[in-house]
């Protein structure tokens, strides 16, 4: 008897479908789906949050000079002209920035190589720049996981919707609690 749930499918295919939707879920907070399914994200999405919980607060601030270019008032960079050459001009400035500490980059690092890319819809800008990248990985550091700092486990909820109307499957409600 397997340990999980085959879902029907070949072991690549179950990887990508649980990764997409366990990295929905995280992104969205809830989602709608099958309960096996749900049953299987379930203990993907826990294992994550529990370890986004352990690592929230291990990392060090460190104050560190970086060169940044100069840009005008439309946002270009500003050249200057130097032995013939156009330059760009830098300026030095202090930022403050989270070092992480090894257990948290490995645990980062870990996330990274699980969750899909996401991209978030910007309504109010239009064109190209209206879809960027979002960084689901700071989120669960960031928001995900000190709301769930107090809690010792059972992250998610799953709510029997009914059955769907194609095939009769179960379908359920999995979200964040």
């Amino acid at each position: 008897m397997a340990g999980y749930r085959k879902l029907g499918r070949t072991s690549s295919q179950r990887k990508a479908l649980l990764r997409n939707q366990v990295t929905n879920l995280l992104f969205n907070g809830k989602m709608v789906t099958t309960e096996s399914k749900a049953k299987e994200i379930r203990g993907i999405a826990e294992k994550f949050i529990t370890l986004a919980v352990k690592e929230k607060d291990n990392y060090e601030t460190v104050t560190v000079k970086a060169k940044v270019a100069r840009k005008d008032k439309d946002g270009k960079r500003v050249k200057e002209v130097v032995d013939g050459k156009k330059v760009t001009v830098f300026d030095e400035v202090e930022k403050t920035i989270k070092k992480d500490q090894p257990s948290r980059l490995a645990a980062r690092r870990q996330m990274m190589a699980f969750f899909y890319p996401v991209k978030k819809y910007d309504a109010t800008v239009k064109g190209r720049k209206a879809v960027k990248d979002f960084d689901l990985i700071a989120k669960m550091f960031d928001e995900i996981a000190p709301k769930y700092e107090k809690r010792k486990g059972g992250y998610t909820r799953i709510v029997k919707i009914g059955q769907r109307k194609g095939d009769a499957a179960m379908e359920v409600l999995i979200e964040l609690v």
